[in-house]
C-alpha cells in the first residue's frame, strides 16, 4: 500500500533515558472463551491473566552517527545557577553521543512474546530490533534480561530472539491455526503501545488475506482490536489462549489507532520462526519462474473458462524447471494439491514448502490441463542466481549481412525482421528471437497496453513467430476463431518475457 498512513504499529522511539511501564501479571494460564451474556459480552479478565506474563516489551538501543553536523539541535543554555539545570542535564544527557565518534544514542520500544521458556525464545517484529546495538528484554515482573539474536527474516518481518531462561521462570504461549480463523471471531491483543506495557485490547477477525504490499508474502488478518505504536511484534490471540497473529502495521492518520490493524498469520509466521531457530536463516522453496496475473483478458485468448492461477512469463535459467518441464505461457493453477487462485497465491505455497521437495503442479499449457513434477529449489540460492543473469549483448550475430527488413502493419503496430541491423538499432540481446517491433501507432490498442518499439514478439497464441508473415497469419487465424483478443509473449530488449492481450476488433 502506498498510503503515507500505512505505519508499523511501530517501535516508538526515544532519547536515552526514556523507559517502558510495566505492569503485574499472574503466571498461572487459565483460558475462557469470550460469550455474549444477557447484558453483554461476558468478562476475559481470566484469559488476559494467564497471558500477560507470556508477553513482553523490546527495548533497544541504537547509536545513530552525525548529529554534531549541520541540522542538529543544540543543547539549550540556562542562566547559572537555573532550578531547571539538573531537569535539563538529565534529559539532554548522551543526547550529543559520544564526541569522539558523533554519535547520539536513541532507544526503542516494541512488543513481543515467548514461545519456549526451557530455551528463552521470544518472538518480535524485525523492524522492532533492526539496527540495534542492544536489545532488552522487560518481563512483566519487572525483571529484565539481554537478548541476542537469533536470526531475522525481512520479507515476513520476523524476528526471533534469545534471553537466558536460567534463575527467572518464564512463561510461554503456543502458536495457533490462523486458517481456522473466521472474519467475526474474538481476537486479543497484548502489547506495549506507546510505552505503556501489558495493555490489552480485544476486538473481532474485521477480515483476511489482506494485501498491502508490504512484501511478496502478504496474508495479512485484519483486525479492530486496537493496536497502536509499541505494538509491533506483540501477538493476536485466539479465545483459546493461542498466537495465531504477530501484531506488525497498523493504517492512520493520526498516528493512533482508527480500528484498521494487520497481523502476520501464525501459519506464516511459525514456519519462518522455526527455520530461524534451526538454521538462523530461511530456506524456502523456489521454482525459479517469472510470473504475472492471468487477467479476464489474457484466460480468453488462452481459452480458460475463467481467469486464474499464476501467468508464467519467464524461466530463470539454472532453476528447477530449466529443462522444459514448466514453460513460458504456461498457467500454474495447483501446486502440491493447493489451488492458486491468483497470481500472489504462488509465491506464498512455494516459499512454504520444503527444499528438495518433489512436487505435482497442475498447469494449463496450450488449453489443455497436465500435471508435471518438480524439484524444488532453493530460493535464497535462486535470488542470487537471477540477479545474477546476464541478458547483455557483447556479442553480435556473425555472417552474411541480411537482406532488406521486410515490415507489417497490423493491431497499431509495425513489425519487422530481427537482424543485425535491427539488433543494433534498438541494442536487442542475441539471444532474443522473435519479430522486432518497430513503431507503435500513437492511441492504438498496442499503445493503451505499453508496447514500445524495440520489444520483440515471441509467440502470439502460444506459438512462435519469427517473420512479420507470421505475425499477420497468426493474428488472422485467431479472427477465424472468433478470438476477440490476442495474446503476445514480448521479450524486452536484454530478453526478459512479459505477456499482453491485444483487442482484435
Amino acid at each position: 500500500m502506498t498510503s503515507n498512513f500505512l505505519l508499523r504499529a511501530a517501535r516508538r522511539t526515544f532519547i536515552a533515558g526514556a523507559a517502558a511501564l510495566l505492569v503485574s501479571a499472574a503466571a498461572v494460564p487459565s483460558f475462557m472463551t469470550p460469550t455474549f451474556a444477557a447484558d453483554g459480552p461476558a468478562s476475559v479478565a481470566d484469559l488476559a491473566e494467564g497471558l500477560l506474563g507470556a508477553v513482553v516489551n523490546i527495548s533497544t538501543s541504537q547509536t545513530v552517527k552525525g548529529t554534531e553536523g549541520p541540522g542538529a539541535v543544540p543543547m539549550p543554555q540556562l542562566p547559572e545557577g537555573s532550578p531547571f539545570q539538573d531537569f535539563f542535564d538529565d534529559f539532554f544527557k548522551n543526547r550529543g553521543g559520544d564526541k569522539d565518534n558523533g554519535g547520539q544514542k536513541v532507544q526503542s520500544l516494541g512488543s513481543g512474546f515467548v514461545i519456549d521458556a526451557e530455551q528463552g525464545i521470544v518472538v518480535t517484529n524485525n523492524h522492532v530490533i533492526a539496527d540495534a546495538d542492544d536489545i532488552e528484554v522487560n518481563f512483566s515482573d519487572g525483571i529484565t534480561l539481554k537478548a541476542t539474536l537469533v536470526g531475522t527474516d525481512t520479507k515476513t518481518d520476523v524476528a526471533v530472539l534469545k534471553v537466558d531462561p536460567k534463575g527467572h521462570k518464564l512463561t510461554a504461549v503456543k502458536f495457533g491455526d490462523s486458517t481456522k480463523m473466521r472474519v467475526g471471531d474474538w481476537v486479543m491483543a497484548i502489547g506495549n503501545p506507546f510505552g505503556l506495557g501489558g495493555t490489552v485490547t480485544v476486538g473481532i477477525v474485521s477480515a483476511r488475506n489482506r494485501d498491502i504490499n508490504s512484501g511478496p508474502y502478504d496474508d495479512f488478518i485484519q483486525t479492530d482490536a486496537a493496536i497502536n505504536r509499541g505494538n509491533s511484534g506483540g501477538p493476536l490471540f485466539n479465545s483459546a489462549g493461542e498466537v495465531i497473529g504477530i501484531n506488525t502495521a497498523i493504517i492512520s492518520p493520526s498516528g493512533g489507532s482508527i480500528g484498521i490493524g494487520f497481523s502476520i498469520p501464525s501459519q506464516l509466521a511459525s514456519g519462518v520462526v522455526d527455520q530461524l531457530r534451526q538454521f538462523g536463516e530461511t530456506r524456502r522453496g523456489w521454482l525459479g519462474v517469472r510470473i504475472q496475473p492471468v487477467t479476464d483478458d489474457i484466460a480468453e485468448s488462452l481459452g480458460m473458462a475463467t481467469a486464474k492461477g499464476a501467468l508464467v512469463a519467464g524461466v530463470i535459467k539454472g532453476g528447477p524447471v530449466d529443462n522444459g518441464t514448466i514453460q513460458a505461457g504456461d498457467v500454474i493453477i495447483k501446486f502440491d494439491g493447493k489451488d492458486i487462485h491468483e497470481m500472489r497465491d504462488l509465491p506464498r505455497v512455494v516459499a512454504e514448502s520444503p527444499v528438495g521437495k518433489a512436487v505435482d503442479v497442475l498447469i494449463v499449457r496450450k488449453g489443455v490441463e497436465q500435471t508435471v513434477k518438480v524439484t524444488l529449489g532453493r530460493l535464497e540460492d535462486g535470488e542470487k542466481l537471477a540477479s545474477g543473469e546476464d541478458g547483455s549483448n557483447t556479442d553480435q550475430d556473425k555472417g552474411d549481412k541480411a537482406p532488406a527488413v521486410s515490415t507489417a502493419s497490423v493491431l497499431g503496430m509495425t513489425v519487422g525482421e530481427l537482424n543485425d541491423e535491427t539488433r543494433k538499432k534498438f541494442s536487442i540481446a542475441a539471444d532474443v528471437s522473435g519479430v522486432v517491433i518497430t513503431d507503435v501507432t500513437k492511441d492504438s490498442a498496442a499503445a493503451e497496453r505499453g508496447i514500445q518499439p524495440g520489444e520483440v514478439i515471441t509467440e502470439i497464441a502460444q506459438e512462435s513467430v519469427a517473420t512479420p508473415k507470421d505475425v499477420m497469419d497468426r493474428i488472422g487465424a485467431l479472427k477465424e476463431q472468433g478470438r476477440k483478443n490476442a495474446l503476445l509473449m514480448l521479450a524486452s530488449k536484454t530478453g526478459e518475457l512479459r505477456f499482453v492481450t491485444i483487442r482484435m476488433d
